[in-house]
């Protein structure tokens, strides 16, 4: 059985940074996000259940998501965020399975899933659990940087997600990620190794 690592952190981390660190490396990656993009592109398995759920004006002239009207509604309203997840969950669930399965001659497979702290499927799917781990900072920072969104909104963001000590406290595997490309690149060969080894 090909070991599975899931990787985490909170926005702003580094995880898709680590990710490309490691598939450099031969390993397998599986990226949640990009999972639920497709699934939520025009065509996409889960536009049937999210229009019959939440109503046309989520969806866009081409048949695609509208993610940002969908963002502001999920951010402000738990019970359709829950109901969201609970048409998204389970389909990105069964295409990590899947391509666990075609990525199964790699030597270890990172699964990405910024959830993974909430989701118990994804952390039973996972032998090792990888916290990529930042200052608060150092995150809205990054994301300020990299998107249109401002200090206030990250922060927002930021106390809605998994606190950062719940996140370290599930951890088996923890990258520092305050410190440049060159530490991180080593942190990552660091792991490498141990998981070349299946552990």
């Amino acid at each position: 059985m090909t070991l599975c690592v899931g990787l985490t952190g909170g926005i702003g981390c580094g995880k898709s940074t680590v990710a490309d660190l490691f598939a450099k490396l031969g390993a397998g990656i599986i990226d949640t996000d990009e999972i639920s993009h497709r699934l939520t592109q025009a065509e996409g398995a889960a536009i049937p259940a999210i229009r019959a759920a939440f109503g046309d004006e989520y969806i866009k002239d081409d048949g695609a998501l509208d993610r940002d009207k969908m963002r502001g509604l999920v951010f402000s309203d738990t019970a359709a965020k829950k109901r969201l997840e609970l048409i998204l969950h389970p389909l990105i669930l069964e295409q990590a399975k899947i391509q666990l399965q075609q990525l199964k001659a790699n030597p270890y497979v990172i699964v990405v899933v910024p959830l993974l702290t909430v989701s118990p499927e994804f952390q039973r799917l996972a032998k090792r659990i990888l916290v990529v781990d930042c200052t608060e900072d150092s995150q809205v920072d990054r994301v300020v940087e990299r998107s249109r969104m401002n200090e206030a909104e990250v922060r927002a963001v930021i106390t809605r997600q998994t606190p950062r000590a719940e996140r370290l406290r599930l951890a088996d595997d923890v990258i520092h990620n305050d410190a440049g490309m060159d530490s991180l690149a080593a942190q990552v060969a660091a792991l490498h190794e141990r998981y070349l080894k299946g552990d």
